[in-house]
Order: C-alpha cells, then structure tokens, then sequence
C-alpha cells in the first residue's frame, strides 16, 4: 500500500524531483478554491527547499482549459506564465511511448474513471522512476504513486 504522504520534514529528504497534477495547479492558481491555502503552502515549501517540479504538456492543457472558462483568458495565460518563468519546474511533452503506457495503465484498471490525462502522468511517471506526485486526485494513490507534501 502506498504511503499517503511523503515529507521533508526532520528525518526526511524530499523526492529529487515531484509531479505536478492539473489539480494542484489549479488550486494554487485559483484564490476561491478550497484547496488553495494548502496547495499554496506547500508549493511555497517546494520553493524554499529548491524541490524539483515536473509536470507535462496535457496536465497544462487542463489547467488552462480550467482557467479559460473559470477565470477567463487573462488569468490562463498568467498561470501558464507563471509555470513557465519557475526555475523549477520543467514542463515534459509526452510521445508515443507515453501513449502506449497510458494505454496499459487504462487498461490496469478498467473498472475506474482514470481520465487519459492521469493515464498519460502515470506512463511519465513511470518512465522517469518518479514516486511523488503533488495531487488533489485520488486517482494517483490507485495507481500506487505517493502523495507528497511536507510535513508540517
């Protein structure tokens, strides 16, 4: 069974690089989300502890999906600015190899609403050995990731 959540608090190291899921994006662009206070808090502890972020093109095309018809097209561009000029994060573009995973990781569960997307994350996951991803989707502990934010 998968840890619930991974820290960096005394005695923990942080993962060398966490994923990053649309729906952490979107609380943390999003003031009047409920998750918003938690997920700012922790990013701004990724921040001070120089946590590597990685997230992928298709996760970004949900956050901006999200904003374009929540906050409109002013506050889409802002959030995908903002990843942009973050030094720590790197923004992946998926390929075939990713499509196929995805395909594999439908397919390990096809009895649950896992959107292609999560699929596609899970197959770059995967790939790149990464364990931890910074999520509001339970989807991800499904799958066996961990869901990492710091311990407080």
């Amino acid at each position: 069974m998968p840890k619930r959540h991974l820290g960096t608090g005394r005695g923990h190291a942080a993962p060398p690089v966490v994923f990053v899921d649309s729906s952490a994006w979107i609380a943390l662009f999003s003031a009047r989300d409920r998750h918003h206070d938690e997920v700012d808090r922790v990013f701004r502890v990724a921040v001070a502890d120089s946590v590597r972020l990685v997230t992928t093109s298709l996760v970004l095309s949900e956050v901006h999906r999200f904003q374009l018809f929540h906050s409109g097209i002013a506050a889409a561009a802002r959030a995908l600015d903002a990843i942009d000029a973050s030094r720590l994060v790197r923004v992946a573009f998926p390929d075939a190899e990713h499509h196929a995973g995805a395909r594999r990781w439908l397919a390990k569960f096809p009895d649950q609403p896992i959107s292609y997307v999560d699929a596609v994350s899970f197959a770059f996951m995967e790939a790149e050995r990464l364990r931890a991803a910074l999520t509001l989707d339970q989807d991800f502990t499904i799958a066996g990731f961990d869901l990492w934010q710091r311990a407080q």
